[in-house]
């Protein structure tokens, strides 16, 4: 059930971290985000890249994994960056971000195929979202969008890489290509952390708290 239950916690543990943190992105939220970018990119070095290549010829696994990173750099054209903490939302804008929450969504939905029960991917994916879930939530509620859609938006993005993982597991049409789907999750896993790993400090100078999360992250990915 913790492959079902930890994504929805993740959304629940953001909204309530944006609340403690009264709205504002701090120095603390940065540092997870690395911490969870060093985690997801490892834990799918250790977990899901061996699992791939020993089901898949090489030469088409590397294209699939090339498939899933210009998958990603195109939903990031509607979503901006919102998979790796960039969240831009006007305060005074009133439309619904469809764009934006139609990329979320499918980014989800696709990251709940890497989880399977034998793996340990679910974490991964629940560290990756807990930061995230905090800077939409930030954004959203200092945007001037109605509680009810705050609240549509969280609790749909909650539910997408579950419904994702469910269907990996049920749909029977979906196993003959479980392993072609997973390269692609690798290819968007592969963008999302390394752009949060890579992306230029401030000054691009030395950060050494964002190098010792990073430390962290790989760490205990290689430990559980």
């Amino acid at each position: 059930m913790n492959k079902f239950i930890f994504p929805i916690l993740a959304v629940v543990l953001g909204f309530v971290l944006a609340l403690v943190t009264k709205k504002q992105k701090s120095w603390n939220t940065k540092l997870l985000l690395s911490f969870s970018g060093a985690f997801l990119l490892a834990l799918t070095l250790f977990e899901l890249l061996p699992e791939v290549y020993s089901h898949l010829d090489t030469k088409l696994t590397g294209l699939f994994i090339m498939c899933g990173i210009m998958l990603q750099i195109v939903l990031e054209l509607f979503s901006k960056g919102a998979e790796h903490g960039h969240v831009h939302i006007h305060k005074h804008e009133t439309a619904f971000p469809w764009l934006l929450f139609i990329s979320l969504c499918i980014h989800s939905f696709l990251e709940g195929f890497s989880i399977h029960d034998h793996n340990d991917m679910v974490y991964g994916v629940l560290v990756h979202k807990i930061p995230i879930a905090t800077l939409i939530t930030m954004f959203l509620l200092q945007s001037n969008y109605t509680k009810i859609q705050v609240a549509s938006f969280l609790l749909v993005f909650a539910f997408m890489t579950p419904l994702g993982t469910w269907i990996s597991h049920t749909a029977i049409i979906i196993a003959d290509y479980a392993h072609i789907i997973n390269a692609i999750v690798i290819g968007i896993f592969f963008h999302i952390s390394t752009t949060i790993l890579f992306e230029s400090g401030e000054g691009h100078k030395f950060n050494f708290s964002k190098f010792i999360s990073i430390i962290l992250g790989v760490g205990v990915a290689y430990l559980i």
